[in-house]
């Protein structure tokens, strides 16, 4: 009986251990469905949905599962406007992702060139390297495009 009134004591004090771990799961959860969210909103362009999730205080350059910000997402599809409330409202146009590459090389890739120029003047390294080895103007040069940040 004593076995018995002590296992119950020590399932009394670890429930709210229990129920804490089970809140953190689902706070986890609910956060990684709002990260695939934010991200559904950059790969399809809904800007209102990321404006929405931005001035909630959603951090901008939120990475993904795959490494990837809004950004290098919203670049990679073609979507310029989301490219540009992205930068507004404060995305680091210089991150990299588990390759090296940044949203340009995402836009190159892609053959979004007028995206490109667009991060292109953006005050990032010209010597960053991808994990390939690759800077910008090598990346470009691979794709057939050295002549595209020409003025």
């Amino acid at each position: 009986m004593k076995l018995l009134i002590t296992s119950f004591y020590l399932f009394l004090l670890l429930l709210p251990i229990s129920s804490s771990a089970l809140e953190k799961e689902q706070t986890k959860n609910e956060y990684q469905t709002l990260t695939e969210l934010y991200f559904a909103a950059a790969r399809v362009g809904n800007n209102e949905v990321l404006d929405r999730f931005l001035t909630a205080g959603f951090p901008v350059d939120q990475i993904n599962n795959q490494s990837y910000t809004a950004l290098m997402t919203a670049a990679y599809y073609g979507h310029a406007s989301s490219v540009e409330l992205l930068l507004e409202k404060g995305a680091n146009a210089c991150i990299q992702d588990k390759r090296g590459n940044t949203a340009i090389m995402g836009a190159i890739i892609k053959g979004e060139f007028s995206i490109a120029k667009r991060l292109y003047v953006i005050n990032c390294s010209k010597n960053i390297k991808n994990n390939a080895g690759l800077t910008l103007e090598e990346f470009t040069k691979m794709y057939g495009k050295s002549d595209l940040f020409n003025h």
